[in-house]
């Protein structure tokens, strides 16, 4: 009877310990980052005027659009966004009025909150770079400037208010004030990243969702570099310079201004979007757009044709007779002829777009080709101008391969 109940005692004590690691691993699943630097479009609900506006007064802005994190949904539309006046100084005859926000809090639908750092930003590519020259700037609504009532300024790093409108100078020109009409659209951008519960899995990509996996993030840097919009590493981080290359592509093509890499963005870039390993897939992994498997399959053949002309052999394999050759050379010219036809049919695997899977394994092929080109490149002498176009195509697939 004893060792009857002592049995039970442990099924029931392994199964609440199942059951509580199961509901503490679904918990951490679900807590999702919103980055620093992320942009978030918000629609005030009362009017903003600096002739009555008083520090310390808060006011509420809705969000426009459902806001995901790469698979999740976090911040759904209705939720509201707190702001709060840090500044507000009415106009005079020599002087424009001033305000300066800040935001503190999220509140969702369901009531959850969640305390934040944020600074109002602009979606005005001057404005945003009149900023952006000054990463301390505290920004400002500066009246009837614009065309929301006020201009968005960065009004350098001081703390006084003397110093603020000594860095806005000829801005306050106007003489008037600060007149933002409710439902007017601002652009609130996170200071710090803020930790949020995922809302439920995304069954495909959204216009709004903010990509932030580094494999994605590689992806854009690549497709902004092709574009010449960004010139840093691929390095799969969302730093200041891939946000203003984002930015700047947003402006040129009419896409939502914000410097976030979101679906629309990504969908424009030739992105693949697919939750985790895509939405009729089983593989994890990514996948070159069409574009961009068309420039590595150029590039690849120009690759190899040059080096051909270095050893001095023909279009149809004839060698230089008087030459000396050695077996790193022939390695070479076999593992770059090999990588340029398989560059060219992974080109036509994705262009087809009829098996994810199929090019995910295809794009493994591809590394483990260019992995071959690299041992090669070692043993061989090849020109610093060949070097360097290897280099290039080597990012160019840096997002294929995981230690790649």
């Amino acid at each position: 009877m004893r060792q009857k109940f002592l049995a039970r005692s442990r099924i029931a004590l392994y199964s609440t310990a199942l059951a509580l690691f199961a509901a503490s691993t679904v918990s951490a699943q679900s807590r999702v980052v919103l980055p620093a630097g992320s942009v978030i479009i918000v629609r005030t609900t009362t009017p903003l005027q600096s002739a009555s506006a008083r520090t310390g007064q808060t006011f509420e802005t809705n969000v426009v659009e459902s806001i995901g994190v790469d698979e999740f949904t976090v911040i759904p539309s209705g939720s509201r966004i707190r702001g709060v006046v840090s500044l507000a100084t009415p106009a005079t005859r020599q002087q424009s009025g001033v305000i300066e926000v800040k935001f503190d809090r999220i509140t969702l639908p369901n009531g959850s909150t969640f305390p934040i750092t944020g600074k109002l930003t602009s979606t005005d590519s001057s404005e945003r770079a009149q900023i952006e020259s000054d990463p301390n700037a505290r920004v400002v609504l500066v009246g009837e400037r614009g065309g929301i009532g006020a201009g968005i300024a960065g009004a350098g790093s001081g703390n006084s208010v003397n110093a603020i409108f000594a860095a806005l100078g000829g801005l306050l020109s106007e003489g008037r004030d600060v007149n933002v009409p409710a439902g007017t659209s601002l652009a609130v951008e996170l200071e710090n990243s803020v930790t949020l519960r995922g809302g439920g899995r995304l069954t495909g990509s959204e216009a709004s969702t903010i990509y932030t996996a580094s494999e994605r993030i590689s992806a854009a840097q690549q497709a902004l570099a092709q574009q010449n919009y960004y010139r840093g590493p691929i390095n799969g981080q969302l730093d200041d310079a891939t946000r203003r290359a984002l930015f700047q592509y947003q402006v040129d093509r009419g896409l939502s201004r914000t410097g976030n890499l979101d679906g629309r963005t990504a969908r424009a870039l030739g992105i693949n979007l697919g939750v985790g390993a895509g939405a009729s897939g089983s593989l994890s992994g990514s996948v070159l757009s069409a574009s961009q498997a068309s420039v590595v399959r150029r590039d690849a053949l120009s690759f190899a044709s040059r080096l051909r002309s270095e050893l001095g052999a023909s279009s149809v394999g004839m060698l230089n007779a008087s030459r000396a050759y050695s077996q790193a050379d022939l390695d070479l010219w076999f593992a770059t002829s090999a990588f340029a036809d398989n560059a060219s049919l992974y080109e036509q695997i994705v262009s087809t777009g009829g098996n994810r899977d199929a090019a995910v394994l295809a794009g493994r092929s591809l590394v483990a080709a260019a992995q071959r080109v690299d041992a090669a490149m070692q043993n061989a002498r090849p020109s610093a101008y060949s070097t360097n176009a290897w280099a290039s195509v080597r990012r160019q697939i840096s997002t294929l391969g995981t230690s790649y």
